[in-house]
């Protein structure tokens, strides 16, 4: 049996980039195909205003990165944190990549902020604060693609840090085995944060823009957290579902 994943798309990407990378939904299709673990995907993309009909029935609901500030007051965001906040209340498990580990934060209950550090891009490295169950394969560091200006800076009650750095110390957290965030990119690949960084190699500045493009010749993590998110939510749903 499968694990049924909503897909809560927040962004619609550069329009150059659109050929060859379709969407945040996609590329997180494509990270969870690699994996051990059967999954099958809907995507919704709620800045547009489309969300699952009421009938519709998901294992877990994960909320993309956006270039939106999850802070912000777009009508479409305060559309959103209403309908995650009906999903946690009935129980429902919830995963969020960069602008979704933001906004989960700050829907119950923490704090996401604009970082007075700046932006951090490229490969970052973190330490790990702790360790469950679902976290297998074990490792004692993680590296993963990153591309934010904004952190969560007060994290909800009862959460826990599962990775942290200097820069950017709430990088991912849980809360029980409900909610499940991360500050950097799983999804992403080598080639599209190339691209990205290209694009805003004028607001990054040379000094920082160089740095993570020299980052980009190391490896990253982001089929292991991948694994990590799927036994997750497969954990509570049935043995079968996890290899």
């Amino acid at each position: 049996m499968s694990l049924r994943i909503c897909i809560l798309e927040t962004d619609v990407l550069r329009p150059e980039l659109t050929a060859q990378y379709h969407g945040y939904g996609r590329m997180f299709e494509q990270l969870f195909s690699r994996q051990p673990i059967a999954a099958e995907f809907r995507v919704y993309n709620v800045m547009n205003g489309d969300y699952p009909a009421d009938d519709e029935v998901f294992d877990a609901y994960l909320v993309t990165g956006s270039k939106a500030d999850s802070f912000g007051s777009d009508p479409w965001i305060q559309t959103l944190k209403a309908y995650l906040l009906k999903l946690y209340a009935r129980g429902e498990k919830l995963l969020g990549v960069c602008f979704g580990h933001q906004l989960l934060a700050l829907t119950l209950g923490g704090k996401a902020e604009r970082a007075e550090k700046g932006w951090g891009v490229g490969i970052h490295r973190y330490s790990l604060a702790a360790h469950a169950p679902w976290m297998d394969p074990e490792v004692s560091e993680l590296t993963l693609l990153i591309s934010h200006q904004d952190q969560v800076t007060e994290l909800p009650e009862g959460a826990t840090v599962i990775a942290s750095s200097d820069f950017c110390p709430n990088a991912a957290y849980h809360i029980r085995d409900q909610v499940l965030c991360f500050q950097g990119h799983p999804e992403f690949v080598h080639d599209y944060s190339r691209a990205l960084l290209d694009a805003r190699q004028t607001s990054l500045g040379d000094e920082v823009y160089h740095k993570a493009i020299a980052s980009l010749a190391t490896e990253h993590q982001g089929d292991l957290v991948g694994e990590w998110m799927l036994r997750f939510i497969g954990q509570s749903v049935s043995k079968d579902s996890v290899a």
